[in-house]
């Protein structure tokens, strides 16, 4: 299986912009083979615009998810992205991964909001996101939920090796992308493709740095501080987990600590 992995600057609310640049993204990613394409949190309409959150979130089944679906049919490349998703009065930080077919194959809402900002524009999610591609059994998380191995570990415990997580990491956070990410896919026995965005938007500067990373930690692509559409082969599932490793989640899940 070939995953894509797109890192770029914000929209910034430009909508049609941003749906100009995931069908240029996207058609390089099918070019190359990929069978699905990350893109970053909140890409529509934007990670740090608390005034457009409110006011352009879509439901599902709207304008922005029905367009994202053509999309992924027309080009033949799945897509999964970040974006604020509407259900009634409430407003989610959502991330969709849609298919080869436009069929929604996963659809999860962040549970660990990150400071103040999403805090006031987001309702938290309450529930994991789980399906089959290419083999792995894949999840969805995002951005600050990556931190928190307790979300890693009770993947793991569902059978996931692959998982997929569109974030807006800042500058100054790089420890995450370089400890944590590859931390927590050696842990638990699966790859993570972690898909930031980089430039500014607005006051946040963002800290790029995404990366594709496997079970052994060791990094399988990455991106440094620019724009860049990363593409790599993942291994098939039945050489994902050394001995050793399998051995080490087991431990894990048993408990077997001093």
């Amino acid at each position: 299986m070939k995953l894509a992995l797109y890192q770029g600057p914000a929209i910034g609310g430009d909508i049609e912009a941003g749906f100009e640049r995931l069908e240029t993204q996207l058609v390089a990613a099918a070019t190359a083979g990929a069978d699905m394409a990350v893109f970053p949190e909140l890409f529509l309409p934007g990670y740090n615009r608390p005034d457009l959150h409110q006011n352009l979130a879509q439901p599902m089944g709207g304008n922005w998810t029905t367009r994202l679906a053509d999309m992924a049919r027309q080009t033949g490349c799945g897509l999964t992205l970040g974006w604020a998703e509407r259900d009634g009065e409430r407003v989610f930080n959502a991330t969709t991964a849609f298919g080869t077919n436009g069929e929604i194959l996963g659809h999860y809402r962040k549970i660990q909001l990150f400071g103040p900002m999403e805090k006031a524009s987001f309702s938290a999610g309450e529930s994991y996101a789980f399906f089959e591609l290419g083999g792995h059994k894949v999840a969805l998380l995002i951005c600050y939920d990556i931190e928190f191995p307790q979300h890693c570990r009770a993947l793991a415990d569902h059978g996931v090796t692959l998982l997929l997580v569109p974030t807006a990491n800042p500058e100054r956070f790089e420890h995450v992308p370089r400890t944590f990410v590859p931390a927590r896919a050696a842990e638990m026995g699966m790859t993570i493709a972690y898909a930031n965005f980089c430039g500014s938007e607005g006051n946040l500067t963002f800290g790029g740095n995404s990366l594709i990373v496997g079970p052994d930690a060791q990094i399988i692509a990455s991106a440094g501080r620019g724009e860049t559409l990363l593409v790599a082969d993942l291994a098939p599932v039945s050489d994902i987990a050394p001995d050793i490793m399998s051995m080490q989640l087991q431990d894990y899940r048993e408990g077997k600590f001093l």
